[in-house]
């Protein structure tokens, strides 16, 4: 089977680059598949429960900012900056409707590989992995007895 449109979805963190990686070798062997990359912001009002009485858009509007600098930092020198996406929502949901509306036919996501069946993949690459359309690579990022930045 041959790829025509890979998404990778990256947490932003060190082991970002290796997800990149993985998905820049399946492209050069499916003809340079196109590849997008996104990093979805979960709305700051979801992490605080609408407790904090303030408006938090300008908070809001820094972490987007700051999210699609470091999102290009890891995109360069593979991805072009119109097939960068920095979405706010919550991950699963998003990278599932940016799959369905791009057509979208490999999405490539890390795994930290941690103990347990419920953590094997984490939660967002479990959500992704339940509801995709399409294929899902969980690229396994990350040494034995090594934290990762998140």
């Amino acid at each position: 089977m041959s790829y025509h449109h890979i998404l990778v979805a990256v947490d932003l963190t060190k082991d970002s680059h290796k997800v990149l990686e993985r998905a820049v070798s399946i492209s050069a062997r499916n003809e340079d598949a196109k590849i997008s990359i996104m990093h979805t912001l979960e709305p700051l009002g979801f992490a605080y429960g609408g407790d904090i009485p303030m408006d938090l858009t300008s908070i809001q509007d820094q972490l987007d900012d700051h999210a699609k600098k470091r999102l290009a930092e890891i995109a360069s020198p593979h991805i072009s900056a119109e097939d960068q996406h920095v979405v706010v929502g919550m991950p699963d949901t998003e990278i599932h409707r940016f799959a369905e509306e791009n057509d979208v036919d490999l999405i490539v996501v890390g795994s930290h590989g941690r103990h347990g069946f419920a953590l094997l993949l984490g939660s967002t690459s479990t959500g992704v992995l339940h509801g995709a359309e399409c294929d899902v690579l969980a690229v396994r990022v990350g040494k034995k007895g090594e934290k990762s930045d998140e």
